[in-house]
């Protein structure tokens, strides 16, 4: 999946909840509307899409304001000092976190700021079926690059 079609999918979950993505592109990137494929293509292309990912517009709609989310909080493993002074490492497990904050899209956009990947961390809240196109494309190219290593290491053998 190429960013453009990633791109895709965020904006049309934002749209679903009412965010008018031609309004936004007028406003924020040039005032001449090209289309919506055109558009989208200039901000993939450009590398522009983090201009519409971080904006507030964007963000409010895509989290919507007061709406019920679920959404995976991976395991983590940190260091903790015990009342006896021993450092130990908790392992969280991963769990799923629901909520209804009017706020949350400050909160969501505040930790796609600090992520890795900020497409990584929104696309954990697209419906499941474009999560598994997500997650399907995503592992193709590293199936790819595998085989290329395994092709590589058969002809310098």
């Amino acid at each position: 999946m190429n960013r453009k079609e990633m791109l895709r999918l965020l904006l049309n979950q934002a749209q679903f909840n009412g965010f008018e993505f031609r309004r936004w592109f007028q406003l924020h990137v040039q005032p001449l509307w090209p289309g919506a494929e055109q558009g989208l293509s200039l901000l993939a292309g450009e590398g522009r899409h983090y201009t519409l990912l971080f904006s507030h517009e964007f963000a409010r709609h895509f989290w919507r304001t007061g709406a019920h989310m679920s959404f995976m909080i991976p395991s983590i493993t940190y260091p903790r000092v015990t009342a006896h002074g021993d450092v130990v490492q908790v392992t969280r497990k991963p769990f799923t976190r629901r909520t209804i904050k009017p706020d949350v899209w400050r909160y969501h956009l505040r930790q796609m700021a600090i992520a890795e990947d900020p497409i990584e961390y929104l696309c954990r809240f697209l419906p499941q079926q474009d999560q598994a196109k997500v997650r399907q494309i995503q592992a193709a190219p590293l199936a790819a690059v595998q085989a290329c290593d395994t092709v590589a290491g058969t002809v310098m053998s």
